[in-house]
């Protein structure tokens, strides 16, 4: 299996954590996060990976390297100019021939993505997509969805008196290349501002698949202590 690991934001709101370093590389428990996303995506059969690449990006590449010590055959997309998380994977478009993991790696988790191809298959569905409960969605792409959990409409960021679901994207997909021929070459696009909804207007069929798994995205200085400490108790329960 193939998968795309955006790792280009900048990490802004990290500092000052990311001032000499991509956000993809502060550590959590020790280990950088690239290095738990690398090893979490092997585990669960991937096996091809390109990971998208900006702010200080020879960092990226002389970690991880080609990452046979992962298991993997990595790749490098690397972007001038940011394009977005739906841009970035239509840059690299000639790399996906089936269907393919979207890894948000600052959305840190352990969860099994198998799922996401499960109930892909199950229902013949264009792409499927990781959700979970948040209370406030006022900051996260809020997806509503009926009781087959087929995708109705999914909402970036929504106004609090606006929010009519609890559920939010995890930022985990896994999709047919036919996703690629709703992303515009060459252009700035964000699946959950931009291509998930003109999909979703276009009658495509897309399935949220419920988490119950812990995940932190890992946006703020606040939120980063909250996945360095999820980051340990996952360490401290595994078997020697």
């Amino acid at each position: 299996m193939k998968a795309i690991v955006l790792a280009a934001g900048l990490g802004i709101r990290l500092h000052p954590l990311t001032e000499d370093r991509p956000k993809c590389l502060i550590p959590l428990a020790d280990r950088p996060i690239i290095d738990w996303v690398l090893r979490w995506l092997r585990h669960y059969g991937v096996t091809e990976c390109v990971i998208n690449l900006h702010y200080l990006p020879d960092k990226v590449r002389d970690f991880v390297g080609d990452g046979s010590k992962y298991g993997l055959q990595v790749y490098y997309s690397y972007e001038p100019q940011l394009l977005g998380t739906a841009g970035a994977v239509k840059k690299v478009a000639n790399f996906f021939d089936h269907p393919f993991f979207v890894i948000y790696s600052d959305n840190f988790s352990q969860w099994d993505i198998r799922k996401l191809v499960d109930i892909y298959q199950k229902n013949h569905s264009l792409a499927t997509m990781a959700i979970h409960w948040r209370e406030d969605v006022t900051q996260s792409g809020m997806v509503e969805f009926d009781q087959n959990n087929r995708v109705l409409n999914l909402v970036e960021k929504p106004q609090d008196e606006d929010a009519t679901s609890h559920y939010v994207s995890a930022g985990f997909f896994y999709m047919n290349p036919k996703v690629l021929n709703y992303i515009p070459e060459g252009e700035f696009s964000d699946f959950g501002y931009d291509i998930f909804p003109k999909m979703l207007r276009a009658g495509e069929k897309i399935y949220a698949v419920k988490m119950e798994d812990p995940i932190i995205g890992i946006d703020t200085v606040e939120s980063y202590k909250k996945a360095d400490e999820l980051a340990l108790k996952l360490l401290s329960s595994q078997t020697p």
